[in-house]
């Protein structure tokens, strides 16, 4: 697949077949993620990779009540609320991308390995999306606890990755804000 094909044809999946991803097809994402660019070369990201369905199913009844906590926006509250909405949207594999919090630039270091972790699932023909209702509620002591991750640990990146059942269309793009300085 070539570079441009996947960055344009990369999409937020969340419709996903109950078949698993094998563990060396995940390495494979993993090793295309910490091939990502990192702030003063740190390589500061650790992967927790979660198979278990029924730990999946406990971090989203987890994560969906932490999130109505504080969501105000009605059309999310609604979702949220939903007992058949999973926030994994049933998905066979969660990958928490993190990091431990003292390191600098580990937002921008663990997003730039996201988006390697996500092209690289496209390019296999798996399905990934960023679950940011999940975020919150990982760095919590439970979540934490639930993903075994350090205390110092910030998890910044929760992917989602399986199969596709179906491929959401392409959504138009906007015209870009570009300034020419200089």
């Amino acid at each position: 697949m070539e570079l441009f094909d996947a960055i344009r044809g990369r999409r937020a999946v969340r419709d996903f077949t109950p078949a698993g991803v094998e563990e060396s097809t995940l390495m494979t994402l993993i090793d295309a993620a910490i091939q990502a660019p990192s702030a003063i070369d740190r390589q500061p990201w650790h992967f927790a990779v979660v198979r278990d369905q029924a730990l999946l199913d406990r971090i989203s009844i987890a994560a969906k009540t932490h999130r109505l906590r504080s969501e105000s926006v009605v059309e999310l509250r609604k979702l949220l609320e939903d007992p058949g909405f999973h926030i994994f949207y049933h998905a066979p594999v969660l990958i928490v991308i993190s990091a431990q919090r003292h390191t600098p630039w580990i937002v921008e270091d663990c997003s730039l390995a996201a988006q390697n972790l996500m092209l690289a699932a496209h390019g296999t023909g798996l399905g990934s999306c960023w679950i940011g209702f999940a975020q919150d509620f990982l760095n919590t002591e439970e979540g934490r606890v639930m993903l075994k991750l350090p205390g110092d640990a910030l998890a910044v990146a929760p992917i989602i990755v399986g199969h596709p059942r179906s491929l959401p269309p392409p959504h138009a793009r906007h015209a870009p804000q570009v300034s020419w300085v200089g």
